[in-house]
């Protein structure tokens, strides 16, 4: 039994009041010892942040792995949100080290566990380098535990910090605050711990990041080619009226035929998702309209030379889930 799965009351959760439980838990749980986190820049990492560094000021060591999976520019743009913060704040450059990890594997269930397992290693060489850390935090939410099939639950997909863990982790024990959450409520205490918007309102990424949206293999190439699809695909919405809740850009593993110019093109296809949602464990498709669709289509196969072809994703969760792998 997880010590912070009862945090939360029956019925409507009280935000205040889970703040206040969950403080004195990670007081009586860590006592005087110090805690390393895993900092991403999404909202659960961030929130898992916020409320570790009001109950253990000055305990708290965050270290922000690049693995080379993240969303264009995204690197640079967590480091600056969080420089300033009252953190000690480490970026590891590992991006060639995690792409020579699963270099070959296409299977999605082996990349979470590989770069989850690699995740953790690059934490406990880290912490090495720190003196007195004792306790690994963790942004693990419900939807990640209900996924990864806790208990009597089926396997959906495992997420790196629910099945990943490697049992000489090198750590105390695991702090995971968040752990009876669901993601609108993980919102809701980040803005109520003082968050930006930037931050709280963020959308959700898997931990492995591009990885499991980049079907089969992952190369340097594809990650780059899914990057800028993505971004393209996100600027689109954002300028629209329109605003699921979740939206991004899927390189599929085949090719196909198209036309660039006069020639014939043997290019990827991008597929676009955005779903609407409450909480994450259900969703549907967003029915967003077909001149955005249109925009979006004719900007990735006119900016990306790779591409040649794009198609929008209409299933729903279940029986999908919201990522492809």
């Amino acid at each position: 039994m997880n010590r912070y799965e009862n945090l939360r009351s029956d019925g409507d959760l009280d935000i205040d009041q889970y703040e206040k439980r969950a403080v004195a838990a990670i007081k009586e749980h860590v006592g005087v010892g110090s805690v390393l986190l895993a900092l991403s820049g999404g909202v659960d990492s961030a929130v898992c942040a916020a409320l570790l560094a009001k109950a253990v000021p000055g305990r708290l060591h965050c270290i922000f792995v690049d693995h080379g999976f993240m969303r264009k520019n995204e690197g640079d743009e967590v480091e600056a949100a969080f420089k300033d913060r009252d953190l000690h704040l480490t970026r590891v450059d590992a991006a060639d080290r995690f792409l020579a990890r699963i270099a070959g594997v296409t299977d999605p269930e082996q990349k979470r566990k590989i770069i989850g397992e690699e995740f953790i290693r690059v934490f406990e060489e880290e912490s090495r380098k720190l003196s007195g850390i004792e306790y690994l935090a963790q942004g693990t939410i419900y939807p990640d535990v209900v996924e990864s099939g806790v208990g009597d639950s089926a396997v959906i997909k495992s997420h790196h910090n629910v099945g990943g863990l490697p049992e000489d982790m090198g750590f105390k024990e695991l702090v995971e605050p968040l752990y009876s959450l669901y993601k609108g409520e993980v919102r809701d205490l980040g803005w109520h711990l003082g968050l930006p918007a930037a931050i709280t309102e963020r959308q959700p990424f898997p931990g492995p990041g591009l990885a499991v949206r980049c079907l089969g293999e992952v190369t340097k190439e594809k990650l780059d080619i899914l990057r800028e699809a993505d971004a393209i695909f996100r600027e689109v919405i954002d300028s629209g009226d329109t605003r699921p809740d979740q939206y991004f850009a899927i390189l599929a593993g085949g090719r196909t035929v198209g036309i660039k110019g006069d020639s014939r093109a043997y290019g990827y296809t991008v597929a676009l998702r955005a779903v609407k949602t409450a909480d994450f464990v259900t969703a549907g498709y967003a029915p967003l309209p077909h001149s955005l669709l249109s925009q979006a289509a004719e900007r990735i196969t006119g900016e990306i030379p790779a591409v040649n072809r794009v198609v929008y994703d209409i299933t729903s969760k279940p029986p999908g889930t919201i990522e492809w792998e």
